[in-house]
């Protein structure tokens, strides 16, 4: 990155975090599709398994210390969870279902299942999906369906790997390429892999200015 492009990256990161200082809100928490709220304003989704982080990597994004509710439960978030920001608003973040509960019975899976992949297809206001992954863990099965059912969505997403202060970097960076190498292959996949840790604040700056610029638009903060 040359110095100018560092000084863009920062100016959009300081206007991001100020942007993020303000109103956040929760709106609402949809069980079915009659639920949603009115589609006014752009939206930016956030998926993974259970348990990847998805709770803490929101907080973190937001600066809020519990604007989500971090849960040692897997499986906790079972609705579409609606978070506003700015005043007046000027997107919304959503917490989606986690997915590949082990424990789950069949038919509360295949319940969750239906509401993400309608929402996904039906909804002309969401901008962006973020997948997260485990850093420990890498691409799991259940990540790779949800990825497909993104490209079959044709919407557009970013991965996104969690907990990465929990492994070695030479781990760290080896999983990172094998995501990146397989994300090639997924149509509506970003090729860039945003590498955080909502504990120690890694990447959260830069992830946040793409989900504004996600939401908003590339010429935003200007």
């Amino acid at each position: 990155m040359s110095p100018e492009e560092e000084r863009e990256q920062a100016f959009r990161e300081k206007a991001a975090t100020k942007l993020f200082s303000g109103r956040v809100d929760f709106l609402l928490s949809a069980p079915q599709l009659k639920f949603l709220p009115e589609p006014t304003v752009p939206e930016i989704a956030f998926c993974g398994r259970s348990n990847v982080g998805k709770s803490s990597l929101l907080n973190a994004l937001t600066g809020r210390r519990a604007i989500a509710r971090a849960s040692v439960t897997p499986g906790r978030t079972q609705e579409l969870n609606f978070f506003e920001v700015g005043d007046p608003t000027l997107f919304r973040l959503v917490d989606m279902p986690g997915y590949g509960f082990a424990k789950a019975p069949p038919k509360v899976v295949e319940k969750w299942k239906k509401l993400v992949r309608s929402y996904l297809r039906g909804r002309q206001v969401l901008h962006r999906n973020l997948v997260l992954v485990d850093s420990r863990h890498g691409l799991k099965d259940v990540d790779r369906e949800m990825m497909t059912m993104l490209d079959e969505a044709a919407v557009g997403y970013r991965v996104v790997m969690t907990k990465a202060d929990k492994i070695k970097k030479s781990e760290l960076d080896a999983t990172v390429a094998k995501v990146a190498e397989e994300a090639k292959k997924h149509v509506a996949a970003f090729p860039q892999i945003h590498v955080t840790s909502a504990e120690k604040g890694m990447g959260i700056a830069e992830l946040r200015a793409a989900v504004v610029e996600d939401a908003l638009g590339a010429g935003w903060a200007d």
